[in-house]
């Protein structure tokens, strides 16, 4: 959520500490330290950031921690009506359950890992994640190919009396589990905002003219990255209203051909026979003129036609009734050569 979706009728509370009662308020949340934060409403009056609370999700209710305070309003809004729900503050006895839950993940993590090395699995285990009431445990690993982790698993009931799903992902989900900085020094998108990973092609670089230097063009799963959609679109209207490199103009009775675009600014860089370039900005190339094609009417001169080039519509006229009313003359050479003789 973005500062430009906050409606204009929201109210931001002044110390972030609490909010108006009997007003809905949304709020960042975190399940785990070092994952993506989510929207989450609440209508409790007194709620502070880095706060743990019961959360009400689809498997039950799951501990969060409140990360900050984002606004108040009179009523739900209906484009976050799919939010979780924050259902109470939890208790001393939860938070001790939920320190003791994260220990639990990470001695899972380790003994996952141990036991996947000695079957020799081909897996790369990347985050475990147990429910709050115990009842299911999620490992997350990546993997080339298929993996037959049927022993493994029988391993893991075993050894923690629950439900146990292996849950296989791509690398980038992989990356946004574990997070990071990207390239502009900023946190990953994915890991931050992105809910759906759109694709992403080697074309949209070379739309917006960047280097296709595989260094400078990826993310850090090693896969193009995902802001290149963001102006795509842009840049490819931005070209579709421009003359393209190549095309011929006609600038104050001299020609010169476009050899690049710049979408941003509008301009253009243009070649003139003599080998002089100038930049024409956005209000110049669209006074100019495509000159006329070698051979069109255009250029043609009248005084070069001869006059008998076009001969008279009457003329013209007779000669062709004429032609049609005269007779075809007999194929005396084909019947000749079928062996058969004119008959007169």
């Amino acid at each position: 959520m973005n500062e430009s979706d906050i409606p204009e009728e929201a109210e931001i509370p002044a110390d972030a500490d609490t909010a108006a009662e009997g007003r809905t308020t949304y709020c960042h949340i975190r399940f785990r330290a070092g994952i993506r934060e989510i929207t989450a409403r609440t209508s409790l009056v007194s709620l502070r950031p880095g706060e743990l609370v019961m959360v009400q999700t689809e498997q039950g209710l799951e501990p969060a921690l409140t990360s900050a305070l984002l606004y108040t309003l009179p009523q739900p809004e209906a484009r976050y009506e799919a939010c979780p729900v924050i259902v109470r503050q939890a208790t001393t006895e939860e938070g001790w359950q939920y320190k003791h839950l994260l220990m639990q993940e990470q001695e899972a993590f380790v003994f996952c890992r141990d036991q996947a090395e000695q079957l020799a699995l081909d897996m790369s285990l990347v985050r475990v994640e147990r429910f709050f009431d115990g009842s299911k445990m999620i490992f997350y690993f990546t993997a080339e190919n298929r993996v037959d982790f049927r022993e493994l698993v029988k391993i893991l009931v075993r050894q923690y009396r629950t439900r146990i799903e292996m849950r296989q992902i791509g690398v980038r989900h992989e990356t946004q589990m574990l997070g990071g900085l990207g390239l502009c020094g900023r946190e990953l998108c994915c890991s931050s905002f992105l809910n759906v990973f759109d694709s992403v092609s080697i074309k949209m670089a070379k739309v917006q003219d960047l280097p296709l230097n595989p260094a400078k063009i990826s993310g850090n799963c090693n896969r193009l990255l995902c802001c290149l959609t963001y102006e795509y679109e842009h840049y490819k209207n931005a070209r579709k209203q421009m003359p393209k490199p190549g095309k011929t103009l006609n600038l104050d009775g001299r020609t010169c051909q476009v050899l690049h675009q710049h979408p941003l600014t509008g301009s253009l860089i243009v070649s003139f026979p003599d080998g002089r370039r100038k930049e024409l900005s956005e209000e110049e190339w669209q006074k100019t003129e495509k000159p006329p094609a070698p051979g069109s009417t255009e250029s043609a001169q009248p005084d070069s036609t001869p006059e008998t080039a076009t001969p008279p519509a009457g003329k013209t006229h007779e000669k062709k009734t004429a032609e049609q009313a005269a007779p075809p003359k007999p194929r005396h050479g084909r019947r000749k050569k079928s062996g058969k003789t004119p008959q007169e």
